[in-house]
């Protein structure tokens, strides 16, 4: 990881000093941008003029977004991978609403108490972390800010855990974004994000990963990792990921379908099957990661499932990865989309695959002769 250790000064000067822990975070990427209708959900609401602002022209924005989903309560965090734009395009109103509700927003005033209001769900809190024991390093990141499942949180910490005994790997565990510096990633051949939801890092802590990745860095994304409905880190979704959530079945959200492992180099597999059934919430995405540079990894098979979302629309995406792999720079970065049930975690296969795209992002792995 020398290569990682080089950027670190560098990477210092180019996006400055970090305010100290403790102080209010006023480095957000969004901190002093005026709100919108793309502006998440939850800077709109929290605004003290806010919500009379969307009243005014759309009472019913947030009730009439959720009829669509049963009518139930938007689950906690969820108003932060919302934009006001999403709740429109649902409405049969909402194309004649957009311009006058962004202008009204526009209009409001970005005070330093707004600032840190909508900063507090950041940190600049840096770990502990333990010593380096002379083992391959692996970080896991559990900053959520936007949907928490915890039954997948906890059940992928516990495969991620079994995994690094198994491997020989030490595990650091932490859900501070103050982990995001140069010297801190320097010492992790990976950084897995354990179904990571909403924005999470601040614009420094964003130039320190992206830094990390494109010097040699790993980054390995475990499902709600790339399953937000709107992302306000463009490099994160279209760059790193190279792809965009668009929804998943809902009617039901839980089907079978064949997984067959795909990858051309045999670099990453399923504990050598080629194919297995599961029964999973199936992401889909606004586009294939392959044309993006991806290799994928494991595909499912649309015709085995149907692809329908809660509002009816069609998630059909015709040649469907559900797992990728690809370069970011001189760094790898390993995707998938397994993993909201609990029970996946200790699937044979499903395990196997996490495992197997870990240690390929870590550079543990490389292209093995085709069968």
């Amino acid at each position: 990881m020398s290569a990682v250790r080089a950027f670190a000064a560098a990477l210092l000067l180019s996006v400055g000093t970090p305010a100290l822990a403790g102080e209010p975070v006023r480095d957000c990427p969004l901190a002093t941008t005026p709100l919108g209708v793309d502006s998440p959900l939850s800077d709109a609401l929290m605004h003290p003029d806010g919500p009379a602002t969307l009243a005014s022209l759309a009472p019913d924005l947030v009730s009439g977004f959720t009829r669509n989903f049963g009518g139930m309560d938007l689950p906690p965090g969820f108003a932060n991978i919302l934009s006001v734009a999403s709740l429109l395009e649902v409405r049969p109103d909402g194309a004649a609403l957009k311009a006058p509700l962004a202008a009204k927003l526009a209009a409001l005033p970005i005070t330093d108490a707004f600032t840190v209001a909508r900063c507090a769900r950041y940190d600049h809190d840096r770990p502990a972390l333990p010593p380096p024991d002379g083992r391959p390093q692996v970080l896991v990141f559990e900053k959520i800010n936007g949907f928490r499942d915890n039954p997948s949180v906890d059940s992928a910490r516990k495969r991620l855990s079994a995994i690094a005994e198994a491997r020989g790997w030490q595990i650091v565990f932490t859900d501070r974004g103050g982990v995001m510096n140069a010297d801190d990633l320097a010492r992790f051949a990976v950084v897995v994000w354990n179904n990571v939801s909403g924005d999470a890092l601040t614009t420094p802590q964003r130039a320190a990963f992206k830094a990390y990745m494109e010097h040699g860095g790993g980054y390995a994304g475990i499902h709600g990792a790339g399953g937000d409905p709107v992302w306000f880190w463009d490099w994160y979704a279209d760059t790193l990921l190279g792809a965009r959530f668009t929804g998943h079945p809902g009617r039901p959200q839980f089907q079978t379908a064949t997984v067959s492992t795909t990858d051309p180099d045999n670099a990453i597999s399923a504990g050598g099957a080629k194919a297995f059934p599961l029964l999973e919430e199936w992401y889909s995405f606004d586009r294939n990661p392959v044309n993006g540079g991806a290799v994928a990894v494991a595909t499912i098979d649309e015709r085995e499932y149907q692809q329908i979302g809660y509002r009816g629309e069609s998630l059909a995406m015709g040649y469907h990865p559900i797992a990728w792999r690809k370069g970011i720079g001189a760094g790898r970065m390993f995707y998938t989309a397994i993993g909201h049930r609990p029970e996946n975690y200790d699937e044979p296969h499903a395990a196997a695959l996490l495992a197997e795209g870990i240690a390929w992002a870590m550079g543990q792995k490389e292209a093995k002769p085709h069968d």
